[in-house]
């Protein structure tokens, strides 16, 4: 894939994201920008990074941004058990069993869209595991590789408010709606986990036909065919040596997961909270670790059982295997890093973003009006600030009472901000995951940039912003309960 966008290299990008940051750090302080936490009450001021208290910030501070960087970890953890997985076979055989000859590409795009799209239960798992999946899966179906990343990533990150069982994030956010509301003295409603359920779990399949049309009828002939150096090594009929190995596999892998559902929702439940609960439990907070774990056991139970594997030493080799693809990624999240420390550090996007959520909440039109500038508000606001959790910590704060003195109740408030929240997701040079898709894209092309994801991502964000929406404004017209 060759982009006409002039774009330096991700790396690049992100060092002079860094300075940017920096030079309007500098700026607002010197004009002594500040806002109130609507919490709190109490002032953020906006923190320059040229300051001599910014810089020896900044100095003492290099190593543990990018050590403390939040996806790192989860980066090296997860592919742990997809390196033993795909150098033992299992991945392939899987592919070539799943597949066989009736490689019918559209199926193929189709599961991996639903499957990014449901991946918000184990939270960010799909960031990680799938993308380099669905680069295999169309690779093995005659598509483009980077076509399964860019589907697969703008799956997980657009559509990671829909979903037709309970994700992760639900709990986290309807509990910060109902402390809002609670703060605000506003009546009681329905603000659960399940309160906007109906509406997202029909969000699902309607995102799911907007990905699936766009990949058919603009992705993918705008990228073409592949011709870059990695080749899928074709289809092999599985000998029956392979095949009871990856029975084997898929037993080992069964048997795994039953043990980690009997010990989080049995009467032992060693993998719940202290209270019974499952949020922050050890199985939510561990997630990513045990599918590196399960993936990983069946790779290393095909690969011993095929023959691949033979010693202890062959499956230290899987492990080390992702480390060559890595290494990319450690530069660019290096670089990465450091802006969004900067970022955090200088105050700069919470002082903007409070400042548009003030300016917002000061106008006066009809309520449907307000719920579709606060969905455009919250998906600009997306764009520099896109921790959903974070967000929603201050603007509950703001539009929750407000909303509600127009008659609007705090779970349609919600429903409305988890629209914008994820819709823009997939073209935001702030998501914590860029790095890692980046680096995959450049797994298949040495060109690729952020200008070339955003060359093929912006028309689903676009579109799934407007449909979505003209769903939400008919929802509310007919006054459809929104959830449990």
């Amino acid at each position: 894939m060759k982009s006409k966008w002039r774009m330096p290299h991700p790396a690049t990008m992100f060092f002079l994201l860094t300075l940017a940051v920096i030079f309007l750090s500098w700026i607002f302080d010197v004009y002594g920008l500040s806002v109130l936490q609507p919490e709190t009450r109490e002032e953020i001021r906006v923190q320059s990074l040229l300051s001599p208290e910014g810089i020896r910030w900044l100095l003492r501070h290099v190593v543990t941004n990018f050590t403390g960087f939040a996806p790192l970890g989860l980066v090296i953890v997860a592919m742990f058990g997809i390196g033993v997985a795909q150098h033992s076979g299992f991945i392939d055989a899987c592919i070539r069993r799943g597949v066989r000859r009736n490689r019918d590409p559209w199926r193929i795009i189709l599961w991996v869209i639903l499957l990014g799209l449901l991946s918000n239960v184990v939270g960010d798992a799909g960031y990680i595991i799938l993308l380099p999946i669905a680069a295999t899966l169309f690779h093995s179906a005659g598509l483009h590789p980077i076509g399964g990343i860019i589907t697969a990533y703008v799956s997980v990150s657009c559509g990671y408010s829909a979903n037709v069982l309970l994700s992760t994030l639900d709990p986290m956010i309807a509990a910060t709606t109902q402390e809002a509301a609670d703060a605000a003295n506003i009546a009681p409603g329905q603000t659960g986990p399940l309160c906007n359920y109906y509406f997202l779990c029909l969000s699902t399949f309607l995102l799911a036909s907007i990905i699936y049309y766009i990949t058919r009828r603009s992705l993918l002939p705008g990228l073409g065919e592949y011709d870059g150096d990695i080749r899928f090594p074709g289809y092999k009929q599985l000998s029956r040596k392979e095949r009871r190995a990856l029975m084997g596999a898929v037993v080992a892998g069964l048997f795994y997961a039953v043990v980690i559902l009997w010990a989080t929702f049995s009467s032992w439940g060693i993998l719940r909270g202290v209270n019974g609960g499952l949020i922050r439990s050890p199985f939510i907070v561990g997630i990513l670790f045990l599918l590196s774990l399960g993936i990983g056991l069946a790779g290393m139970v095909y690969g011993f059982a095929s023959g691949r594997y033979r010693t202890d030493g062959d499956v230290i080799e899987g492990l080390t295997q992702p480390m060559k693809l890595l290494g990319v990624y450690f530069v660019i999240a290096f670089f990465a890093s450091q802006m969004f420390a900067c970022f955090e550090y200088s105050h700069l996007d919470r002082c903007i973003a409070i400042m548009g959520a003030d300016l917002l909440s000061s106008v006066r039109l009809d309520s449907l009006w307000i719920l579709i500038l606060f969905i455009l508000f919250t998906a600009l606001v997306n764009l520099i600030m896109v921790s959903a959790t974070s967000k929603w910590a201050f603007m509950s704060f703001i539009f929750v009472p407000v909303l509600a003195g127009m008659g609007i109740s705090p779970e349609m408030t919600q429903c409305a901000f988890r629209i914008g929240d994820s819709a823009t997701n997939a073209i935001t040079p702030f998501m914590f995951y860029m790095p890692l898709v980046l680096t995959y894209m450049q797994q298949y092309d040495k060109q690729s940039t952020y200008g070339s994801l955003l060359k093929y991502t912006w028309r689903y964000s676009l579109l799934i912003l407007l449909v979505w929406t003209i769903l939400f404004i008919f929802w509310y017209i007919c006054g459809l309960p929104l959830g449990l």
